[in-house]
């Protein structure tokens, strides 16, 4: 089986903080030639770039731990200049403890594990791929809110008084939200009464908000996903979360 370290001269391993970033450029029998630590900035980005020039200016692959969240910025950047960047898993935090306690060692184990690494992790282009997750995942979070918003309602409709149950009983869940939803304040009956009530009214409305929020996101992937690949939409059963 081919590993990284067969195919390149040597490897940047890179550990990513919100502000920092720590890059150590290793060769590739993973003996350590130098290490540097750059701002998460365009200019920290062309810092480490000169730095890689430098130090391996041959056949080379940026190991970049966290690529999709503290080293995202780096990975477009590295991408756009044409070089080779993987993702590495974040080692385990009892892992960390005892074998990196600094960052210049964190970075000098990503790049010695990604050498041996055998099917790395390729980091691709982000526009219309990253275009499509973002709205994917916000999309799955909204409908996760959803979901709890609904059963939370669900619950203040079983502990309601006798009277409040009474004008919800038979109707179904988008019955029971549109009812809630347009309650208004009731002055005249108990404190329970009336809480409960303005409980209900929160509630609905933070459903019919929720709601509208998921087809905004679907609408919008669907529009992304006609610009981007249309032909998925012609497949059987395929619509634009499956498509996405």
């Amino acid at each position: 089986m081919v590993m990284l370290a067969d195919t390149i001269d040597g490897v940047i391993g890179v550990d990513t903080h919100r502000d920092t970033l720590t890059a150590a450029a290793v060769t590739a029998i993973g003996g350590l030639l130098a290490d540097a630590t750059a701002s998460t900035d365009a200019a920290g980005y062309r810092q480490l770039l000169g730095f890689a020039t430098s130090h391996l200016p041959g056949r080379r692959c940026w190991a970049i731990e966290g690529a999709g969240s503290f080293g995202a910025g780096l990975a477009t950047f590295l991408l756009d200049h044409g070089e080779q960047v993987i993702e590495v898993p974040r080692r385990r935090r009892s892992t960390r403890r005892t074998a990196a306690k600094s960052d210049p060692l964190d970075a000098v184990h990503i790049a010695r594990d990604a050498l041996i690494t055998q099917h790395p992790a390729i980091v691709r282009r982000r526009g219309d791929r990253e275009a499509l997750r973002v709205l994917l995942t916000t999309r799955r979070n909204a409908v996760t809110a959803w979901t709890q918003t609904v059963s939370q309602l669900k619950a203040l409709i079983v502990s309601a008084p006798e009277e409040l149950r009474a004008e919800l009983r038979g109707r179904g869940t988008k019955a029971q939200i549109t009812y809630c939803a347009a309650l208004r304040e009731r002055p005249t009956r108990s404190l329970e009464h009336q809480m409960t009530a303005r409980a209900l009214h929160a509630t609905a409305r933070r459903c019919q908000l929720l709601r509208a929020e998921i087809n905004q996101h679907q609408h919008d992937l669907h529009t992304l996903v006609v610009a981007i690949a249309p032909w998925l939409l012609e497949l059987p059963g395929v619509g634009p979360i499956t498509a996405t």
